[in-house]
């Protein structure tokens, strides 16, 4: 399971660990019933406190995305079908976008010129 922490982020490595599992599910790269790193595992792989792991886990639990089983680990408890999938994915993309739009705006760089980075970005990487 590849995920990854920016441990300089104003967002808490919580939210980032929490986030990034969704996004997998999300992103078909985990599906239900698949079975989640244990929280030391984790922690241990990414270099966090365990009880941060721990947090991420419990919300994930809370939200009924993952679910656990006392001596057996962790897993996906489901996974959205197609339709909401598309859905929640198209949901994300507009916030990625908007927190994109808004800290450009806070910090001072002209809507044209963003777009302008933004598809020359989106260029690049398609070749």
């Amino acid at each position: 399971m590849d995920i990854r922490v920016d441990k300089n982020s104003r967002v808490p490595i919580y939210d980032q660990i929490k986030e990034q599992i969704k996004g997998l599910i999300h992103a078909g790269q985990i599906k239900t019933g698949d079975q989640l790193p244990t929280i030391r595992e984790l922690s241990v792989e990414l270099s966090v406190n365990f009880n941060t792991v721990a947090l991420s886990y419990r919300d994930l639990v809370n939200e009924g995305v993952i679910i656990t089983e006392r001596g057996k680990g962790t897993f996906v408890a489901s996974t959205p079908g197609a339709e909401e999938m598309q859905i929640i994915r198209t949901e994300k993309l507009h916030t990625l976008i908007e927190t994109l739009i808004k800290e450009t705006d806070r910090l001072g760089y002209r809507r044209e010129d963003v777009e302008s980075v933004f598809v020359n970005q989106i260029n690049k990487k398609g070749k």
